[in-house]
């Protein structure tokens, strides 16, 4: 469908979703501005290539070097489309989804002209390519491990080195990137705290002035610093006891099992998010009004990355025997035929 649309962009239509736009309507993707005449014939030969591949790999054809390229073709079109070409969109679509439901019937406040001015089509094209990498994704995985004779449910093959590393070396995988996680949005935390309380760091007097001016702007910014020091509190449950069993305090659950799926899916949405936001900083290195305008939020990329060995390390160390092969059970009698 997309290989079709970037045909229609090739041959003069309208509605190219990079093409130049007034700087209010702008994205921060590192495609923005590019040739439409250049870009769009690429897009249409990458999408058809692309449904080429994604059919040979739902009928599990290809061997040797093919397979093996068919692999690598899927996972950099998959890290590409969610990790390289979005920028912060999708964060602060995470971030501040649930005050745009509400916007929807109250009215967006401020300059915005409604909804329409806040997810224009630039934006909403970005939102597209983010789900299509994640199906890129999940696409090839399932193909690498059918070509590796593993479950494509959960990647485990026969014996004993099917099921993975141990979970003492999960754990402490999970430690060092949890620390990694933490440490990593500090500067951001800083630099918006020092901010809403009148200390220029890492900007000009100026821009702190405008900041100032603006309505709302550092409480969002103090709002936002303060929500990545809970998430990193909320981190720790990836590799703490808290994290798998319900605490004491929380009485209406205490001593039930956490749901992995509880930590898992947000943890992986934040840690997939994180990574096109800090490298969008590295695209638009200007740094006119201060080092703390852009800089702070390029270690998003460390922290996104460490989020997700975390996230992964806790879901390899929380699962158990899969529904569909019965690989890791505890007993050879809970396995499924």
């Amino acid at each position: 469908m997309y290989a079709m649309l970037a045909l229609y962009w090739t041959a003069g239509g309208d509605g190219f979703p990079f093409a130049p736009i007034d700087d209010n309507h702008k994205s921060a993707s590192i495609l923005e501005g590019v040739p439409v005449e250049v870009v769009a014939p690429l897009m249409a030969l990458l999408g058809l290539l692309g449904a080429v591949v994604a059919l040979a790999m739902v009928r599990g054809a290809g061997s040797g070097r093919w397979s093996a390229a068919m692999i690598a073709f899927g996972w950099i079109v998959a890290a590409a489309l969610t990790l390289v070409i979005p920028d912060y969109t999708l964060i602060a679509l995470l971030a501040f989804g649930p005050l745009l439901l509400v916007f929807a019937f109250t009215g967006v406040p401020g300059p915005q002209d409604g909804i329409g001015d806040i997810l224009y089509w630039h934006r909403i094209n970005l939102i597209i390519l983010f789900a299509g990498g994640l199906l890129w994704a999940a696409a090839t995985l399932a193909y690498q491990r059918r070509r590796r004779a593993a479950c494509q449910h959960c990647g485990r093959r026969h014996g004993p080195a099917g099921n993975g590393p141990s979970r003492q070396a999960l754990l402490r995988w999970g430690r060092w990137a949890v620390v990694v996680a933490c440490l990593a949005p500090l500067p951001y935390e800083i630099t918006r705290v020092a901010w809403y309380f009148g200390y220029p760091l890492g900007v000009t007097r100026d821009f702190l002035s405008m900041m100032q001016n603006t309505d709302g702007m550092l409480a969002i910014g103090l709002g936002c610093a303060i929500a990545s020091a809970l998430g990193g509190v909320l981190t720790h449950g990836l590799v703490s006891r808290w994290g798998e069993v319900y605490p004491r305090w929380i009485w209406f659950k205490a001593g039930k099992p956490v749901p992995p799926a509880l930590a898992i899916v947000p943890a992986s949405l934040v840690a997939v998010v994180l990574i096109p936001a800090g490298l969008m900083m590295l695209w638009q290195p200007a740094i006119g009004d201060g080092w703390g305008v852009r800089l702070p939020s390029v270690p998003w990329v460390l922290w996104g990355v460490a989020l997700g060995v975390a996230t992964i390390a806790y879901h390899l160390r929380r699962r158990g025997a899969c529904r569909h092969c019965g690989r890791g059970a505890k007993a050879e009698g809970q396995r499924r035929p």
